[in-house]
């Protein structure tokens, strides 16, 4: 049994045995297909808290970039992992923004929009789902490379993206810690790029994870690289951790400045195609300028709806509130 079937297995089980009697009970019968999708995305979450609580937890207690000595920032960092990882963002999204993607990309179908199959590119190929897998996974990668850029680049997107980093103790946990509308803006361009190249539902789902729990392990407190030929493969904790440095990752061009270094989520190829990387730094402090005490000290806030609450005083310049 390969690891895709044995997953469908294991969807079909949870699903079958939690959550389709819990939507029998709570009056949900009508909506069983989003159920089945919502289980598929709980068990990946499942299974990539399992490998953070055992692998990357090994790595962080081996070879700690810093102590840890801000927990409590750390249990929010928890909260959004928890509320992304179990399914709860996705399925607030099943319910509001994906019906009208679904009918937006229906109805350019129906006007005469392609379907750009990355299948179709390696034709002949023995195993067409590991390629397309791989083709798709740098697609996805490419994109939210330039997003990255955007959130960087953009003042208006940037007092979002500066929740993520406001974080001074980096963990595996940091991942998630994103303004809501921040992930909003993200996820549905994502959505919308594969409903246009018809990603199997299977596969984008296998392409967000994978995803994802690379991310989970380039934001670790461990000092790691993957050596010279490694590091320009994959992005490494080290070569992310430079992203978040303060003064290094985003206000590069100093105080007050847009812009940044070492975007790759994935694959740093892409800061190398476009000169933003930085490749020797050694791991240092990480967080925003502002921050610091001799350039304002600028509270992003502790808890989660603080942070939440700060990001949209940022984004909208609301009047009398210290954002």
């Amino acid at each position: 049994m390969n690891p895709v079937e044995a997953f469908d297995l294991a969807q079909q089980a949870l699903f079958e045995a939690v959550v389709q009697p819990l939507m029998f009970k709570l009056g949900l019968a009508g909506i069983l297909e989003q159920g089945y999708r919502a289980t598929g995305w709980l068990l990946v979450g499942l299974l990539q808290i399992g490998v953070m609580l055992t692998l990357f937890r090994a790595l962080e207690r081996w070879r700690p970039v810093e102590p840890v000595t801000d927990r409590a920032a750390v249990r929010v960092d928890i909260v959004y992992t928890l509320l992304h990882r179990l399914g709860l963002f996705r399925l607030a999204l099943f319910f509001t923004l994906d019906p009208l993607w679904d009918s937006l990309v229906g109805t350019l179908r129906v006007a005469g929009l392609p379907t750009w199959s990355i299948d179709g590119l390696w034709p002949g190929v023995t195993d067409v789902a590991l390629v397309s897998f791989f083709l798709y996974l740098l697609l996805f990668d490419f994109i939210d490379y330039g997003l990255h850029r955007a959130q960087h680049r953009f003042d208006w997107w940037w007092q979002l993206h500066a929740v993520h980093h406001s974080q001074r103790q980096m963990t595996m946990w940091s991942d998630n810690r994103n303004h809501l509308l921040d992930d909003v803006l993200r996820d549905s361009v994502f959505v919308l790029v594969a409903l246009v190249v018809g990603i199997a539902p299977g596969q984008f789902i296998a392409v967000l994870a994978v995803t994802q729990l690379l991310e989970s392990l380039s934001h670790a407190n461990v000092r790691l690289s993957f050596g010279a030929f490694g590091e320009r493969l994959i992005v490494s904790p080290r070569f992310h951790r430079v992203h978040h440095g303060i003064g290094v990752g985003h206000e590069s061009a100093g105080p007050g400045s847009l812009g940044g270094h070492n975007f790759a989520v994935l694959f740093p190829l892409w800061d190398a195609i476009f000169r933003t990387a930085r490749w020797h730094d050694a791991p240092g402090p990480t967080g925003i300028r502002d921050q610091l005490p001799e350039y304002g000290g600028r509270d992003y806030g502790r808890g989660f709806w603080a942070q939440q609450w700060r990001g949209l005083a940022r984004l909208f310049g609301a009047r009398g509130v210290v954002a």
